[in-house]
């Protein structure tokens, strides 16, 4: 079956077989940022945006994206270089396999709610697994990053 979609900003299509996950042609595609890591949807590794909204791309078949935008992690590099140093900066990055899920939901909060509360934004990510923090660390980055645009 031919699978055709945006990602990243440029039109890409392959023939792919009916049961490959939207992770596996993504990966094939390009885009080392989409993890794999529980494949039961629980990890948040593999998130991706479809259309501007966060999907875990693991539970995803390849065809549901047909005709459809895709962004990953290597397409958000300018949105997200300035938010990563805010994590870097409260060690909330010390092994890093979570971070692109992470600020892939992140972006996608912001972009909803440009102005979340700590309850909203510990609900919006409670998905992304971190094996290394306490996922306070994580807050006080995004909470700084915050801070730092009120004043720009």
């Amino acid at each position: 079956m031919e699978l055709n979609l945006m990602l990243n900003g440029r039109r890409v299509s392959g023939q792919i077989r009916p049961d490959l996950l939207l992770i596996d042609f993504l990966r094939d595609h390009g885009c080392p940022s989409v993890k794999r890591g529980c494949e039961t949807s629980c990890c948040g590794l593999c998130t991706v945006l479809m259309d501007g909204k966060p999907v875990l791309s693991c539970s995803v078949l390849a065809a549901r994206a047909e005709g459809h935008e895709v962004v990953t992690l290597e397409g958000l590099q300018e949105e997200a270089s300035e938010f990563v140093g805010y994590l870097a900066d409260q060690g909330a990055d010390q092994c890093g396999f979570c971070n692109p899920g992470l600020v892939m939901n992140t972006i996608a909060l912001l972009r909803e709610n440009p102005n979340p509360t700590d309850s909203e934004i510990r609900a919006y990510l409670a998905g992304n697994l971190c094996r290394c923090s306490g996922y306070e660390s994580q807050l006080r980055g995004i909470r700084g990053f915050l801070n730092s645009r009120s004043f720009s």
